[in-house]
């Protein structure tokens, strides 16, 4: 494998979460992984619902981190949480420096929106539902304003090399096609923020790319991976056959919006005392088993918002407007998907990972923030907060240098992922690991797993195959049902403060032989 060596910092994803540490880098130079052109592709630059922060005089962040640790079923770091929501509020003020027009009263105050599980309107938007793709917008103005930031457009990571525990290199090929031979750039630190896995699943919100591979990748390097079985599903993504599946954010709920099935029943009332603002795991379950009872269950925006929603809401309204849909006269179908991993490579509060001279931050890390349940709008909140923590502690020691920029010219090779092997893995996890779990269907999506790993040599498609094998033996070995995690044979929760999971690859790969072998 060619090698090319640098000695500029390497961010492994261009979203929120690696560009705002790039900047923070400034003046040292960095090198960002991106596989799409900025902007595209990114989880961040599709988050509607914007980022929350405690603005208002009559909120506090210990009302955030409160709420925070609530939503999280018993699973959430509190010092965590405590420290994200203590610097939300200045983490909202530097966007505002680097040109996020939020949307502000006439006064000036920046406008607040109330979501699920929060005691407080503070979900701070742009433009209704437009705050990832307006704060992306921002941060890729002042990232092509900065010249100490390389962006390697049409790159993507795909392994990591590491020596005596500690990461030396990251293999990268080109992602148009992934039929280039992998080439080894070796930096002088290395930082993942690649976003998730939720396209692992057959239904999800996420960008098409985003399907666990940044976290399968540190996990076969080594990598500890805490809280894998937590895959958060959005109640209301829309049905309407696309795939991924468009969002209808839960801000729209937070207006008035009302959950409905065919029949016109409002079900959620019957479920939980906050109806349509209970948690998202709450939710979720109560619409899929709707579904499951053939009810159709749809969101109502009639007569909470009519024909205002289309310019309160203009994502929503174009993703009903391309479907035929009128939510001023229609209600919209919804089912849940697949939308935020809240388990992923296992930080400390300094957003180290387990192997040394490597940080994440965004989705692909697991800070304990989240716990077993996301409370909303706190994953671009969390993105910021770590990415200028990891940014920090990369920075120290290493003064700014003039580094030239990577050369970098592909040739050879290399082996793309087989995509009906890629459709045969969405569908497992869907099929097996999806809002309602069971013993049996966990052990059935092992085994498919397994025999899909062992038929495609991709890296790519390796990496994709290690997170869904640490989903399902976490979600396996959790006999209980908490937070996003439900499992219909064990549907209590443990008594007892919640534990955190915390595996390795080698650990669940073994669980996963083991079972094969038993069935054999």
């Amino acid at each position: 494998m060619k090698e090319i060596t640098t000695d500029r910092i390497v961010i492994v994803g261009a979203g929120l979460g690696g560009l705002y540490a790039a900047l923070k880098l400034a003046p040292r130079p960095v090198v960002v992984i991106s596989p799409e052109p900025l902007g595209k592709g990114a989880s961040s630059a599709w988050a509607q619902g914007g980022v929350a922060a405690a603005m208002n005089a009559n909120d506090s962040p210990e009302n955030h981190a409160r709420d925070t640790v609530n939503a999280g079923a018993g699973t959430v770091d509190a010092k965590v949480a405590t420290m994200v929501t203590q610097e939300a509020r200045d983490h909202i003020l530097d966007l505002t420096t680097l040109g996020t027009p939020f949307d502000r009263t006439d006064d000036g105050q920046y406008v607040l929106g109330r979501e699920a599980a929060h005691s407080f309107a503070r979900v701070v938007r742009v433009k209704g539902d437009q705050a990832g793709a307006e704060i992306m917008a921002a941060l890729i103005e002042k990232t092509r304003e900065t010249p100490s930031i390389q962006v390697l457009e049409g790159t993507m990571a795909v392994e990591l090399d590491v020596q005596d525990g500690a990461v030396t290199g990251i293999a990268i090929q080109e992602s148009d096609d992934e039929r280039s031979e992998p080439v080894m750039l070796r930096g002088s630190a290395y930082l993942l923020a690649g976003g998730g896995s939720g396209g692992l699943y057959a239904i999800t919100t996420n960008p098409p790319r985003i399907r666990g591979q940044v976290i399968g990748m540190a996990a076969r390097a080594g990598a500890e991976i805490d809280d894998a079985e937590f895959v958060q599903f959005h109640p209301t993504a829309m049905d309407v056959g696309e795939d991924p599946a468009p969002l209808a954010t839960e801000a729209l709920r937070g207006e008035g919006a009302i959950l409905i099935n065919k029949h016109g029943e409002r079900f959620m009332t019957a479920v939980h005392p906050d109806a349509e603002l209970a948690p998202r795991d709450v939710v979720a379950r109560a619409i899929f088993a709707q579904h499951q009872k053939g009810n159709r269950p749809m969101l109502d925006t009639r007569e909470a918002l009519g024909e205002d929603i289309k310019s309160l809401f203009p994502s929503v309204a174009e993703y009903c407007a391309r479907n035929n849909i009128d939510p001023a006269k229609e209600a919209i179908p919804v089912a849940p998907a697949a939308h935020y991993h809240m388990g992923g490579v296992a930080t400390d509060t300094q957003g180290r990972a387990s192997l040394q001279n490597l940080w994440v931050c965004g989705e692909a890390s697991s800070t304990g923030l989240h716990g077993a349940n996301r409370l909303a709008s706190n994953g671009l909140l969390e993105a910021l907060v770590f990415a200028r923590i990891c940014a920090n502690g990369i920075a120290e020691g290493r003064n700014p240098t003039n580094a030239p920029e990577v050369d970098l010219v592909f040739d050879g090779i290399g082996f793309p992922p087989d995509s009906q092997a890629v459709d045969a893995l969405r569908q497992t996890m869907t099929n097996h690991v999806g809002v309602v779990r069971d013993a049996a269907g966990l052990k059935q999506a092992l085994f498919n797993i397994a025999s899909l790993e062992a038929r495609d040599p991709s890296p790519s498609f390796q990496n994709m195959c290690a997170t869904a094998t640490l989903i399902a033996a976490t979600a396996l070995l959790r006999e209980e049902s908490r937070g996003a995690h439900e499992r219909s044979d064990f549907p209590d929760t443990l008594p007892g403060k919640g534990r955190r999971s915390k595996m390795t690859f080698a650990e669940a790969r073994a669980l996963r032989d083991s079972l094969i072998e038993e069935d054999t």
